[in-house]
């Protein structure tokens, strides 16, 4: 939105649960103007934001204190925002399509950190060494096979791994 960091207050609140396995610290709150309708008939109110720094679908999140101060009731069901107004009730109406965009890219982005949250506890309790060389010597293994093999490096660039015995007697499809 181009707002300077300087102009957020401070705050301590924690989110949990937007994305799952982590928690997201507040950068500050900050104080907008929010107006729902049009020229003829809207209704305008101050409210705080969170902000936080984490990726979303979402740019920003009404819950229920924007809900009282606008004593709005949201439907889910049909995608629409009703509140009163000084000339009659203010409807605001989602997009359905826009709305599966949104839920699609929340699910993307959560599967997203969560890979990297995976990754990163994978490294810490892996040797990305152990995962090119074989563990045992191929002579050492209890599989016999049936007919007549050949070696075979899986990864000529690494001398040191043993090689893995192929069939000669595969068909060539």
């Amino acid at each position: 939105m181009g707002i300077p960091m300087s102009k957020l207050s401070e705050s301590n609140m924690q989110f949990h649960g937007v994305i799952p396995g982590k928690k997201a610290k507040s950068l500050g709150q900050i104080a907008l103007d929010v107006v729902f309708g049009d020229s003829k008939n809207f209704c305008k109110e101050k409210l705080t934001f969170e902000v936080v720094d984490f990726h979303s679908a979402y740019h920003a999140i009404l819950g229920r204190p924007a809900y009282a101060r606008f004593m709005a009731r949201p439907c889910y069901v049909y995608l629409k925002l009703k509140m009163p107004g000084p000339k009659g009730v203010i409807t605001v109406t989602g997009n359905r399509q826009r709305a599966e965009e949104c839920l699609q890219k929340g699910s993307k982005i959560a599967d997203e950190q969560m890979a990297a949250v995976e990754l990163e506890e994978y490294k810490k309790n892996a040797d990305p060494g152990d995962l090119l060389r074989a563990k045992k010597p191929a002579s050492e293994s209890v599989f016999q096979s049936a007919g007549e093999t050949k070696p075979f490096h899986i990864h000529p660039e690494d001398p040191t791994t043993a090689p893995t015995h192929i069939s000669t007697t595969l068909d060539s499809k």
